[in-house]
């Protein structure tokens, strides 16, 4: 990649903000509406995380590298992520009892990281001025915990997503949630791989993945919705748990 095109890779979080604030605009607007549906207030929140993480990347990269302004996106980015997506998906398909223990777990778990996030001493001779990057944290440590809630967000989000799909799987009547849930999937791997591409130095990787991946979970939800309720109505098992994807 040229270097005028890996500089310009560097602003894609501006757009990937942008199109999260419209997301959650979306979600939360539904949620309102149904206000037993805590799926989407996960969702609508997780949107919010994943676009407060974007944000800071692209103020480090409009105007430079910061403690506070890294720490902060360590918090919302790497250790947050996609895990309140997560959650949603656990509240949706597993219920509120398992949802309340999934939150406990996440919130206890960040915010005892976060902790030492904010106390931890910066190596100031790794720090890029434009690319936020774990590798400058002195307790490195640190790090290990952020596997762990990833890994968690995507046995759930993407477990989840494909296990929907796989329900739909053989019901044409229904197939625009089969799409939808392997967009959505696809959408959330992204970011990983993207991620992973990034603790290998090629940060403008995640970038994308972020980009391209919000673009297909909001595609993907919409699929969802546009599937007919009438139909899975005629199938009393679908009606409990996989019916509220189209709420």
């Amino acid at each position: 990649m040229s270097e005028a095109l890996l500089r310009a890779s560097h602003f894609l979080p501006i757009a990937t903000t942008v199109i999260s604030a419209l997301f959650a605009w979306v979600i939360l607007s539904r949620y309102r509406q149904k206000p037993d549906a805590k799926h989407l207030m996960w969702w609508g929140i997780g949107v919010v995380t994943y676009g407060v993480g974007t944000l800071l990347e692209s103020l480090i990269t409009l105007f430079g590298w910061s403690e506070f302004l890294f720490k902060s996106w360590y918090i919302a980015g790497a250790l947050l992520g996609g895990a309140p997506l997560a959650i949603g998906t656990i509240f949706l398909l597993f219920g509120i009892r398992a949802g309340r223990t999934a939150v406990v777990i996440l919130v206890t778990t960040v915010l005892i990281t976060s902790v030492f996030v904010v106390l931890s001493p910066i190596d100031r001779s790794l720090v890029d001025a434009q690319v936020p990057n774990g590798k400058v944290l002195e307790w490195q440590s640190i790090r290990r915990v952020s596997p762990f809630i990833n890994g968690f967000a995507a046995l759930f989000l993407i477990g989840g997503a494909f296990y929907s799909a796989f329900q739909y799987l053989r019901r044409p009547e229904l197939k625009m949630r089969f799409y939808g849930n392997l967009y959505i999937a696809i959408g959330a791997i992204l970011p990983g791989i993207g991620g992973f591409m990034s603790r290998q130095g090629h940060t403008e990787a995640l970038y994308l993945g972020e980009l391209i991946g919000l673009i297909l979970i909001w595609f993907g939800y919409r699929s969802c919705q546009k599937a007919p309720l009438g139909a899975a109505s005629r199938n009393p098992e679908s009606v409990s748990t996989r019916e509220r994807l189209s709420k």
